[in-house]
């Protein structure tokens, strides 16, 4: 997928001329560039689902960066709703986003609106968001404008809730992302970046080095780049959620680093993770950088096994949703569900807080037993609870009558954090319990440092021609030498995938 370039609308007759042949000539040699190493067009939702039913809005704003605005409203939309931006990666639109991501899915769940901005091939030719433009990733100017003007039209229009305001996206997407909640911190509560860039990371070097292989600045650097967008501004500083693929070569792992360390900085955080864990149905690496109140202030989710792209877990279970219909949406975990919950939208919040029943939270949640692949849970009964809902990570896995309650089909050595409510004859769940967190027994999965020679002579990689590619998965490694590095999990035994990005 390609992230780049555009030819402006000047905002006078008399500048667009000059300004906009400068941009085109820029936007067509980036273009053809960014097709040589990757770029997909991505296809259209699959003609067995009915697509999304999206509302085109205009009149939303002067909108000088010339967006197309869409929006989604579930049928039932509460009081005061929040409201996601969704900016969609490049080759895409808005209605491809929709049909695939699994945002309208968690919008129908939890409530909220969602905003699709869509970008067009006469700003730029592989419908990139401009992230690395100075005339559109600035405050009040072009497209980061447009976008702010969306956002303010929502709640006006839905009367929506400006204090829950939030905004993700994809690659270019991902990266507009960033520009948003740099330029606009009083704006946007929190964000979600997928396989996205830091904020003004082509400052100074090119956007394909920030890409691949990446650009190395300090925390304390990084975060000045931010400051610098809206100088003015005291705090606080919006959330962050950073999801990444970690076999990605179109904008590789180290970007996720980067931007931990520019958004943990920002929040006077240290870039060791308060808590690691392993969620959903691939053992995603989540970790969290807590504040001092306890909240998640950052957060990265490192998913193994993937390339390029939005991560989806297509199904109608627990935390699924999603589509893989068009390119770019690669079956693994349901990142909507998971940034949903860490914007506060799924009813959790940092505080399980009641459901919409009456019962008390049951009392005295506690692991009975625990082995390699189970957790065995016990807690107090509640008087006229007909059943009890159990959730693990966050999401609803059953509904036992009573305890004790055995958690199984966990992966050796993670760990997971339970919580409990009672549920009364109508199947409304009152309070959940206090969280308990526990680990499997076992050894986690193996992992491997080590040249590409060494790898293969291990047995964990086997060559043809001059490369090397793991075992199992069939990733390429690169060529076959002692000078090419990458680390390897393995899972199951005999399966090899690469996981330069930390493994558990």
């Amino acid at each position: 997928m390609s992230l780049r370039s555009r030819p402006s609308e000047s905002r006078s007759t008399g500048r667009r001329q000059t300004y906009g042949r400068t941009r085109r000539a820029l936007a067509r040699v980036l273009a053809l560039a960014l097709l040589a190493v990757g770029g997909v067009v991505a296809g259209s939702a699959s003609p067995a689902r009915a697509a999304v039913a999206l509302q085109r809005v205009t009149g939303f704003g002067a909108n000088p960066g010339q967006l197309a605005m869409y929006v989604y409203r579930p049928v039932s939309l509460p009081a005061d709703p929040p409201v996601v931006i969704a900016l969609h990666g490049c080759t895409q639109n808005a209605q491809t986003y929709a049909d695939n991501s699994g945002l309208p899915e968690l919008a129908d769940r939890e409530g909220f609106l969602v905003v699709f901005a869509e970008t067009s091939s006469a700003n730029n030719p592989n419908k990139c968001f401009n992230w690395f433009q100075p005339a559109d990733n600035r405050r009040g100017q072009g497209e980061a404008a447009s976008v702010r003007q969306m956002a303010a039209h929502a709640v006006s229009a839905y009367s929506a809730d400006p204090a829950r305001t939030f905004v993700t996206g994809l690659s270019a997407g991902g990266a507009m992302t960033a520009v948003m909640l740099a330029a606009y911190p009083d704006v946007f509560a929190a964000g979600a970046v997928i396989a996205g860039l830091p904020y003004d990371c082509a400052k100074g070097s090119s956007p394909y080095t920030c890409m691949s292989p990446g650009v190395d600045k300090s925390p304390a650097a990084w975060a000045q780049l931010v400051r610098d967008a809206h100088p003015t501004w005291s705090g606080p500083w919006p959330r962050v959620a950073i999801w990444q693929g970690d076999a990605d070569t179109t904008v590789v792992p180290r970007n996720a680093d980067e931007l931990r360390d520019q958004w943990t900085a920002l929040h006077g955080l240290a870039q060791t993770p308060a808590r690691t864990s392993l969620i959903g149905p691939d053992s995603t690496r989540q970790e969290e950088y807590r504040a001092a109140d306890g909240t998640v202030a950052v957060e990265v989710d490192r998913v193994p096994g993937i390339g390029h792209g939005t991560p989806v877990d297509p199904g109608s279970g627990p935390g699924q949703c999603g589509h893989t219909g068009a390119a770019y949406f690669l079956a693994s975990i349901c990142s909507a569900h998971w940034i949903s919950k860490f914007f506060g939208l799924d009813g959790s919040g940092t505080d399980p807080g009641p459901g919409p029943g009456t019962l008390p939270a049951p009392s005295g949640l506690a692991a009975s037993a625990v082995g390699d692949t189970s957790v065995t849970l016990t807690w107090d009964r509640v008087p006229g609870a007909t059943d009890y809902a159990v959730h693990r990570d966050g999401i609803q896995v059953a509904t036992p009558a009573g305890p004790p309650y055995t958690d199984s089909g966990l992966a050796p050595g993670t760990g997971h954090t339970w919580t409990v409510a009672a549920r009364d004859g109508a199947g409304a769940a009152g309070a959940r319990s206090a969280p308990l967190t526990a680990s499997t027994t076992g050894a986690p999965a193996a992992c491997w440092k080590a040249n590409n020679y060494q790898q293969v002579q291990a047995g964990r990689a086997t060559t043809n021609g001059s490369y090397a590619y793991a075992k199992g998965s069939g990733q390429n490694l690169g060529l076959y030498n002692l000078y090419v590095t990458h680390t390897l999990k393995e899972a199951p035994a005999g399966y090899f995938v690469i996981a330069d990005a930390g493994c558990p």
